[in-house]
């Protein structure tokens, strides 16, 4: 059987495997590869695929599950969290790039009103793949400018699909009440309306449905045919495929089902979007981009530094400060991945010439292959740059009076509110700095002693009180901003004690020589539990384990080691206590140990069992004594071989 489309799609993917891999050793997102893949075996690469047209129609499929995808993804609660991000700091934001974007190619450039409209679209959205993977493998997703950069990304994904429809209008396409922009909105009206009462009514019965038969090949069909149906209905009536898909996953994101429609759909998504991807690489024509090479890194370098400009000042307008208004800003300022979705749509509709489409496509993709490294490198800029504006920053009130002896608590997520709890609890003085200006305003409506301001700066430290506090909490997610922050307390206070919390064993030794005295990293500290919990299941004596962990808490995560395991001093547990078990049994009123003493039921003596603890009612006895009476009712924690717990089961029972 001859498939013409076989050979090319085998080469598309050999070569994806090829040139990720190289990807992944260098650093650079799996996206970026993708993109390479395509301008290498692409028709104007090494043209080692000849049906380039099939695979472009298969990439649409991975825009109508990419959308889809999107729509399961926003749910109402997550818009609700983080609110402010989204909507206000995503709105000035995207108004902010956009403006930008839109005026120099029409005041500047003389573009066409329609080009320059697209053109700010295009350079307004940012790559929610690339920047989420990066914050997430550094742990940076809980810090103040992960939580903005998370919040602004949603907001351009909820203005994804109004931008794509609005590319017909862009290429003039509106003339006539039918194609009006009101009509347009009318029908899309109509059928979201139709979708609600249809989602309300006849999907939450027909997914019960569908999961009940335990079905996974079912599942699948159904999650995909939902999709594809309404992305046909939308298309029917003159609105977009990827508008339709949307519409589907945002109307199924408030299903009970909702977590495993997404996992049924992520392969295919992931492999569809792949092909997109691809695509899109292969429509980068090498010989203008090398022609064109000074314009095509001039535009780059222009989408990166005005849009990291913008989004910086978008997070400083929700009131946060400049180091933080500057990793977001970093984060920020690539070219997304749906700009390649939106600039394809212009191109076919002419909204934009081909020329200007390939300088595009190569300066976008220079972006994104360069976002990761930018994020990387973000914290250093941002320390460089807000040395070189520290003029700027906003005067500090005088230093909060009356605070001395007290705690410090620096980041006010869950491990900051533990603290402060403990704190209260115990009657110690504490004060709380926090850089998210929204939990400020709430905790200190509740009275919390909270403030406003970062760390990292000395006159922030010494507002409030370092030079007089007795301990400094850091509790924080920005690896970055944790090591600054100890530098600076402890050349303020040589004397005060600094505890550091890391999310891993390679920050440990960097805060130990800034000065902290204790750093405790919850990747070290979770292996220590359930080190502590596998040793203590094979009977190994409490005091044992207790000595080994802080043996290695002593020596550092390099005790973990093999070789360092050896040098721990020796112990000697007894093996034969590994087989011990301990099971819970409630006397039962016909039992015939009910109304006999310990002593009396010989458990020990003639079935080699040992009651350790007994439970009455909301009395607790532990190591009950022979003369202790067993009623009905009574919870006995029996210990004992697996062997004799098993045999020993039925004397609790009315079936002895």
């Amino acid at each position: 059987m001859d498939i013409p489309l076989l050979p090319d799609v085998t080469i598309i993917f050999g070569l994806a495997v090829i040139v990720i891999l190289v990807c992944h050793r260098l650093k650079i997102p799996a996206l970026v590869g993708l993109l390479l893949t395509g301008v290498v075996c692409g028709p104007h690469g090494l043209g080692l695929v000849r049906s380039a047209h099939d695979v472009e129609i298969l990439s649409e499929i991975g825009v109508i599950l990419l959308l889809f995808t999107i729509g399961l993804e926003l749910s109402l609660a997550d818009l609700s969290r983080l609110k402010r991000p989204v909507f206000y700091g995503g709105t000035a934001q995207m108004a902010l790039t956009w403006a930008f974007f839109f005026s120099v190619p029409l005041f500047v450039l003389h573009f066409s009103g329609g080009s320059s409209v697209l053109l700010g679209m295009l350079a307004a959205l940012s790559s929610t793949a690339i920047v989420l993977t990066t914050l997430q493998e550094r742990a940076e997703m809980e810090a103040p400018h992960g939580r903005v950069s998370l919040g602004i990304l949603i907001f351009q994904d909820l203005l994804a699909v109004p931008m794509t429809l609005a590319v017909p209008l862009l290429a003039g396409r509106t003339f006539g009440f039918t194609n009006s922009i009101v009509f347009t909105v009318g029908k899309g009206a109509l059928v979201l309306v139709l979708l609600v009462l249809l989602s309300r009514k006849l999907m939450p019965r027909l997914l019960l449905a569908i999961v009940r038969t335990r079905s996974r090949e079912l599942f699948l069909l159904t999650a995909l045919g939902i999709c594809m149906a309404v992305s046909l209905l939308t298309a029917a009536i003159g609105l977009s495929l990827s508008l339709g898909a949307f519409l589907a996953g945002l109307l199924l994101s408030g299903s009970d089902y909702r977590e495993h429609l997404h996992e049924a759909v992520l392969p295919f998504k992931d492999v569809f979007t792949s092909l997109f991807f691809i695509s899109i690489g292969m429509l980068v024509n090498l010989s203008p981009a090398m022609e064109h090479a000074g314009q095509i890194l001039g535009a780059t370098a222009l989408l990166l530094v005005v849009k990291a400009i913008l989004a910086g000042a978008a997070t400083r307008i929700l009131g946060y400060p400049t180091r933080t208004a500057v990793l977001v800003g970093l984060a920020l300022c690539q070219v997304g991945e749906f700009s390649f979705i939106l600039a394809k749509a212009g191109f076919d509709r002419h909204v934009i010439s081909e020329h200007l489409y390939q300088k595009f496509l190569a300066a976008s993709i220079l972006t994104m292959v360069l976002a990761p490294f930018i994020i990387k490198a973000a914290p250093r800029i941002s320390l460089v740059l807000c040395r070189l504006l520290g003029a700027r920053e906003t005067p500090l009130a005088p230093p909060v009076p009356g605070l001395t002896g007290h705690m410090i608590i620096l980041g006010f997520g869950a491990g900051g509110r533990q603290l402060a709890r403990a704190a209260k609890a115990a009657e110690i003085p504490y004060v709380i700095l926090e850089m998210n200006p929204d939990t400020v305003r709430n905790e200190r409506q509740k009275g919390e002693p909270i403030h406003f301001g970062d760390a990292s700066k000395p006159g922030v430290l010494e507002h409030i009180g370092v030079t007089e506090a007795k301990a400094l909490a850091v509790v924080i997610s920005d690896a970055a901003a944790a090591r600054r922050t100890v530098e600076i307390a402890r050349l303020l206070s040589p004397a005060l004690y600094i505890v550091a919390r890391t999310r891993f064993n390679s920050e440990i030794q960097a805060l130990l020589d800034l000065g902290a005295n204790d750093v405790i990293a919850e990747e070290f500290e979770a292996s220590l539990v359930v080190f502590a919990r596998v040793l203590a299941k094979f009977m190994v004596p409490r005091d044992d384990i207790e000595r080994m962990a802080q043996d290695i808490r002593r020596e550092g995560y390099r005790a973990m080691l093999p070789e360092s395991l050896a040098a721990m001093a020796p112990f000697s547990p007894d093996k034969s206590l590994a087989g011990l078990h301990v099971a819970v049994f409630t006397v039962d009123a016909a039992s015939p140990l009910a109304g006999l003493t310990l002593e009396e039921a010989r458990l020990r003596r003639e079935h080699n069992l040992t009651v350790a603890a007994a439970r009455r009612g909301k009395e607790f006895v532990p190591n009950p004594d022979g003369p202790f009476l067993l009623t009905p009712g009574d919870r006995l924690y029996v210990m004992g071989t697996a062997e004799a717990l098993k045999d020993g089961a039925g004397l609790f029972r009315k079936d002895a």
